[in-house]
């Protein structure tokens, strides 16, 4: 593909069919995004090379369905929730103690497979996925303190893990990524006494109210320009845009999002820019790697192991292991860590596919652990209930 048009672009938004359709299947459960990556591997490099993942204007479009997937995911971390806040002491012993067993799982598979990137490992073994596991907790109707002491520990593992990232993928470069962090985290913060503030006033609700009456859709455009201004920032001070977008959810969560806001931010992410993000990244996957050196078949599929196997130390502390499970799903990091690996050519050949491959993983690990969750959850009789 020399150069894009709107041929091109419509057959990425089809091609993006191929997400919910999977998703649309009863008995699979499977997200959206493995559809997506999937007909982009078949498209890209590894598959029949229709649409070229180097091409400047696919980049950049990729590059905003990153942002704002990150920014969605921000979203999702429930800050304001005070019952949540209550959970946070036991969470963090817990993501603690799973970070610590993922460190030395990571230590081993580096050596092992002889990548040096043991740091990258630990972090991804750490990981939790707050976009992907929190809906299949909605989906699922799961309840109880079990459950909001997970999605607790979700949250601060997703949190630590995003920020952690960039430290950790090339460490040569890390006082340096630190100050891309640290200048993220300071706009930030700016940026949270500035909202409050309007809140505060009054200022953001008749914002709102005046968007809403003449459809202006200013919130959006509002947050989109903050959006692309720290993304501007990260690239800038050599951080990846995951850093901004998800800074900026963080932010958007901890003030309160706007209900048209979330549809808006649903619409053009989901409907568009978050689909071709994930086509672009299947696209850019180096899978024939994998089958012409098995290794890192292997390396894939010891990550999604060991991810489950170190937060099933969750058990040691009375969590059940259904939810200790469902809180090895990984989608974000292991995503920004084969995204910022490919572009900026720190992972070797192989490896990216192999990061993904061990996100697949842990999917269908917690996947099968939501479904059974759900059983058990509704197979026991609940507090004050009486039977026939």
């Amino acid at each position: 593909m020399t150069h894009m048009g709107f041929g091109t672009l419509a057959l990425l938004v089809v091609a993006g069919l191929a997400g919910p359709l999977l998703a649309s299947v009863p008995r699979l459960r499977l997200p959206v995004v493995i559809g997506e990556l999937a007909v982009g591997i078949v498209l890209g490099k590894s598959g029949f090379g229709v649409v070229d993942h180097t091409e400047p204007t696919f980049e950049l479009l990729a590059n905003v369905g990153f942002a704002l997937v990150m920014f969605v995911v921000g979203t999702h971390v429930a800050i304001r929730d005070r019952a949540q806040r209550s959970a946070v002491p036991a969470a963090l012993v817990r993501a603690i103690l799973v970070g610590a067993v993922a460190a030395c799982l990571g230590v081993g598979l580096a050596e092992v497979f002889g990548t040096g990137h043991a740091a990258l490992y630990g972090v991804l073994m750490a990981s939790s996925s707050a976009a992907l596991a929190l809906p299949i907790i909605g989906d699922l109707k799961l309840t109880g303190p079990p459950v909001l002491s997970l999605t607790a520990q979700i949250a601060i593992a997703d949190t630590a893990c995003i920020v952690l990232l960039p430290l950790v993928i090339d460490p040569g470069r890390a006082p340096r990524a630190a100050l891309g962090a640290l200048a993220i985290a300071t706009c930030a913060a700016v940026l949270y006494v500035v909202l409050r503030w309007a809140n505060d006033r009054g200022l953001r609700k008749r914002l709102h109210k005046y968007s809403e009456k003449q459809k202006f859709a200013l919130e959006l455009r509002v947050n989109l320009a903050i959006l692309f201004g720290l993304a501007a920032l990260a690239i800038g001070t050599h951080v990846s845009i995951m850093l901004a977008g998800f800074a900026l959810g963080l932010v958007v969560a901890s003030i309160g999002e706007p209900r048209r806001l979330a549809r808006q931010l649903f619409g053009i992410t989901e409907g568009f820019f978050g689909p071709l993000f994930f086509v672009w990244l299947g696209a850019s996957l180096q899978v024939r790697d994998l089958v012409d050196d098995p290794e890192f078949i292997l390396l894939g599929v010891a990550l999604g192991v060991g991810a489950i196997l170190a937060h099933a130390v969750g058990r040691i502390l009375k969590q059940p292991m259904t939810l200790a499970v469902l809180s090895a799903a990984q989608l974000g990091v292991p995503v920004a860590a084969a995204t910022v690996g490919t572009e900026e050519h720190l992972l070797l050949p192989g490896e990216p596919a192999a990061l993904v491959l061990g996100a697949l993983i842990t999917i269908a690990a917690t996947s099968a652990a939501g479904v059974i969750a759900a059983r058990t959850t509704r197979s026991t009789p609940q507090p004050g209930a009486h039977s026939g």
